[in-house]
């Protein structure tokens, strides 16, 4: 969480006891307060110095898991066209023609827009004129440190608007979009049933992989285009696929056999299976969800309208500082067609 600190009186440096109880009174020590008053760090002769700056340990995942397209300028709406045929009488029996006939069917087209909202990031850097003299002298460039953390909060913005989406601006992503279809796998059928992979065989965990396959599949009339391609899991359920064996004497894991004999794989498409965290507890009631549907920008996508830059750095005097303001446009997760599905695991 950011916070603007603005100016702060840091005091006169000087030490403290280096134990609760008193002892070596005449020892500077670095504590909490120290670090938090402005990064100076008090360094000892017999003290070697890590370079090494450890940054927050942080994981995105969406470039691998949707098409984020580039291009189109600063607009408020992306719009995709879609395309419905039809013919008088239906394409089987309608077409049939014999002599003496009058007319003929007519194919007709309809056409209809949808629209997608786009939003600005925007943020700003503020270096303070001290601080950039200071860091002369320790020899770390403080700007690359910003600018580092704002690469790190623009990746984890773009993150959720792939998956959820933004809930307070009313947009969703791959995992709670209303045009997905949702479902809950099927039980183990056994004397206490159970949903979850972690209690259910091999077999049926191919049954729920290929039950959701089958679900997309089937929506679009099974067109080859639209066979799924990416299945998303938490990181749990990929774990017990990928570390458990189909049998205690096989070496053949059970995401060997799910990605071997999937309908994906046996009708010449190919599988992905991998794991994000906001799966955890994404469904219904904070059951676990997985994701299947075809990664492919026909169905789904995102655009970068403007992809993350500085548009202007400016001095302050009042603040004594220079502000540096970094922005873009990027729209929610654009789902066109029924290419998706959602199931409870």
């Amino acid at each position: 969480m950011f916070q603007n600190v603005g100016t702060y009186n840091a005091g006169v440096i000087g030490g403290r006891a280096a134990l609760p109880g008193g002892g070596l009174p005449a020892v500077p020590t670095m504590d909490e307060a120290g670090v938090a008053s402005g990064g100076a760090f008090l360094v000892s002769e017999l003290e070697k110095r890590d370079p090494l700056v450890r940054k927050p340990l942080t994981s995105v995942t969406y470039p691998r898991d949707i098409v984020v397209q580039t291009g189109g300028g600063w607009v408020d709406y992306v719009s995709a066209m879609n395309v419905a045929y039809g013919i008088t009488g239906g394409a089987g029996s309608g077409p049939v023609h014999a002599g003496g006939a009058n007319g003929l069917p007519i194919v007709q087209a309809s056409m209809d827009k949808g629209l997608f909202k786009a939003h600005i990031f925007a943020a700003a850097l503020r270096v303070m004129f001290v601080d950039m003299q200071k860091a002369g002298f320790i020899g770390r460039p403080l700007d690359q440190m910003l600018q580092e953390g704002m690469r790190m909060a623009y990746d984890k913005h773009m993150d959720q608007s792939a998956y959820v989406g933004l809930s307070e601006y009313g947009t969703t992503g791959l995992l709670n979009h209303p045009e997905a279809a949702e479902t809950t796998v099927k039980d183990n059928g056994a004397a206490a049933p159970s949903t979850k992979w972690k209690d259910k065989t091999p077999r049926q965990m191919l049954d729920d992989v290929n039950g959701g396959i089958l679900s997309v599949w089937e929506a679009e009339e099974y067109d080859l285009g639209a066979l799924p391609n990416h299945i998303l899991l938490p990181h749990e359920q990929y774990a017990h696929i990928l570390n458990t064996p189909v049998t205690e004497l096989a070496t053949e894991t059970i995401l060997d056999y799910i990605l071997k004999n999937n309908v994906a794989a046996k009708n010449g498409g190919s599988l992905y299976i991998g794991a994000t965290r906001w799966c955890k507890g994404a469904g219904t009631g904070g059951a676990d969800r997985m994701a299947v549907y075809v990664n492919h920008e026909r169905f789904i996508k995102m655009d970068e309208l403007v992809p993350l830059a500085r548009v202007m750095t400016a001095p302050n005097a009042a603040e004594v500082c220079y502000d540096t303001a970094y922005m873009a446009n990027i729209s929610e997760v654009q789902e066109i067609g029924r290419a998706s599905c959602r199931e409870r695991v």
